[in-house]
């Protein structure tokens, strides 16, 4: 992925809406704890959601229970070696991968933030359409499940 080399996403599965994303080069507890943050600030969710996770280094981190214990939030893990736990993520990444990167240098990290941050806040969230939501973008889905559009 070129200087994407670490990213993650938190997304809001009921309406396949990325809702907190973070990007850095290394993978450690920043950025998951950057990630669910953005999260966080989004939709200030109430006590005991859930965030599934697989079994990464930084979901086992003294940092990232401490941020979840404050923030009313329950860590959840993927089973050992059971590829389907985490299908959400990966679906996510792939679609990433095949629309956006895919054979694309950037020349800096600058460059592949902003153009992650175009591909999930502007076209993915607000623009790309899914089947699964009856064709209408995660955005429209979730404004017409509130009766606001």
């Amino acid at each position: 992925m070129s200087y994407q080399r670490y990213s993650e996403e938190f997304k809001r599965e009921a309406v396949k809406q990325v809702i907190g994303w973070s990007m850095k080069s290394r993978l450690t507890s920043d950025l998951a704890i950057d990630a669910i943050l953005m999260a966080v600030w989004k939709r200030h969710p109430g006590d005991q959601v859930i965030v599934h996770s697989d079994q990464g280094s930084q979901y086992g981190s003294d940092d990232w229970m401490r941020f979840c214990k404050e923030h009313g939030l329950v860590p959840s893990m993927s089973r050992r070696g059971n590829c389907y736990d985490n299908a959400v993520a990966k679906s996510f990444f792939s679609s990433l991968k095949k629309e956006r990167v895919r054979r694309k240098i950037y020349r800096t990290r600058d460059e592949a933030r902003a153009d992650l941050f175009d591909y999930i806040e502007v076209f993915y969230n607000k623009t790309r359409r899914h089947s699964h939501l009856g064709l209408l973008s995660p955005h429209d889905f979730e404004m017409a499940s509130l009766g606001k559009r």
